[in-house]
């Protein structure tokens, strides 16, 4: 009976989500993370690296501002950004050139220094609640500009915070940095949880972690949650767990109703890591190029018609070397262009079919205001336009409706960029 009774919770869950209507979330903003390759490459230089953001069209980047490198020994005067001990300089440059692009960066907090958590690693949580309090009002007064912020990444599972206890989380981390941030600029909006989606054998599964956050009274503005698959097959909206205690995006109504319950409905979501690995090389949830650039499209309209869901973070922008490890970005690791490439700045996606009549959705991301645009069917032997140019909405989205039934190809294309989007074969 339970399990029939989650079944349908279900059921009804992505029905509200499909249906979009004024509930979405048509402000969402798409970034992406991927620290090492921001900061270090290779092989391009910093200013490539930028044009690369813009070329995708990057609303926002998530950098990890690491307290343990900044901060590696202690400061005499922890809230003032100009104290020697205080190292910014890796972070510097990069910030001042996201500014100066116009990308706007949400900061995520992690890695306590050995002084402050006696001598330990840097997922060792801080021995008083002043020591990141004091670091998150620097880092604040230092990047003013920078008004989104979160605490920690998936401090759920041992490998980033030890103790992995909720109520430590919220009282020695979140709950004084929340104060903080907002003492050193009132129009700072911080985020906790940042969850990983599942139970690991030795961490806490993301929905017990809101619920302990909720008893020990979390202040927030956002509930964070990297939303990863964890199953063969699983699909941005498809193949997750409804009676499990796990957060992914196929569940993605889960967290919303779960975060309303425990915060109130004025919380918003932050969908801050989120990526699927391409195989070959990936041997761990891997997919092929084809489909890891269609769940691009799909997961940014999942999102999009999400109530409350602000933001959607990919997670890479370059593959890792190794093959063991995160192969989900839109470049090989030799600097070979993937697919996922164009669906990302140009996602193109379907939203629903009544018989030969489908409603297609996607979004014209590189620059500013509303895009030129049109759309290909293929027919028989070649690609046919179908109409003639249109323009997005302000924010570069398209919704529309096509006659195009089960089996049509179909293709956005930017005369601007002079790029295709991924073909969308409708279902």
């Amino acid at each position: 009976m339970r399990i029939r009774l989650a079944a349908i919770v279900g059921v009804l869950c992505l029905a509200l989500l499909a249906s979009g209507g004024a509930s979405a979330s048509t402000h969402i903003q798409y970034g992406i993370q991927d620290d090492a390759w921001l900061l270090y490459g290779p092989p391009d230089s910093p200013e490539a690296r930028i044009q690369t953001l813009q070329r995708l069209g990057v609303d926002l980047v998530r950098l990890t501002l690491r307290w343990d490198t900044i901060a590696p020994t202690e400061p005499a005067n922890p809230r003032d950004p100009g104290d020697p001990a205080y190292r910014w300089d890796l972070y510097d440059s990069i910030l001042e050139r996201l500014q100066a692009a116009h990308i706007s960066v949400l900061i995520s907090l992690w890695g306590t220094p050995e002084w402050a958590n006696g001598e330990r690693t840097p997922n060792y949580v801080p021995r008083d609640g002043t020591a990141l309090a004091s670091f998150a009002y620097a880092a604040a007064s230092r990047y003013p500009w920078i008004t989104r912020w979160t605490v920690w990444n998936e401090p759920n599972v041992r490998v980033f915070l030890i103790p992995n206890s909720p109520a430590l989380y919220t009282t020695r981390l979140l709950n004084p940095a929340y104060r903080a941030l907002k003492s050193a600029n009132r129009r700072n909006l911080v985020a906790g949880g940042v969850t990983s989606p599942r139970k690991t054998p030795s961490g806490v599964s993301p929905i017990a972690w809101i619920r302990g956050m909720h008893a020990a009274h979390a202040l927030l503005d956002a509930y964070a949650q990297n939303p990863y698959p964890v199953r063969p097959g699983e699909t941005p909206s498809s193949g997750g767990c409804w009676r499990c205690s796990e957060v992914t995006m196929a569940t993605l109504p889960k967290l919303i109703a779960e975060v309303k319950r425990s915060f109130g409905a004025r919380t918003r979501i932050w969908l801050t890591e989120y990526g699927y690995n391409s195989k070959p090389p990936s041997r761990w949830l891997g997919v092929s190029n084809a489909l890891q650039a269609r769940y691009v499209g799909e997961a940014a309209l999942r999102a999009y018609l999400a109530p409350r869901v602000d933001l959607l973070i990919h997670f890479l922008v370059r593959d890792e070397p190794n093959a063991h490890r995160w192969t989900s970005g839109f470049y090989t690791s030799r600097g070979k262009v993937k697919p996922s490439f164009n669906a990302y700045a140009l996602p193109f996606a379907q939203v629903s079919r009544r018989g030969a009549r489908t409603t297609v959705w996607g979004q014209v991301r590189p620059r500013t205001g509303a895009q030129p645009y049109r759309l290909q069917q293929w027919h028989g032997a070649h690609w046919r336009w179908v109409g003639g140019t249109r323009l997005t909405t302000r924010a570069g989205f398209v919704r529309r409706g096509v006659t195009a039934g089960r089996g049509a190809r179909l293709r956005l294309w930017s005369p601007r960029d002079r790029r295709y989007s991924p073909i969308l074969t409708v279902k």
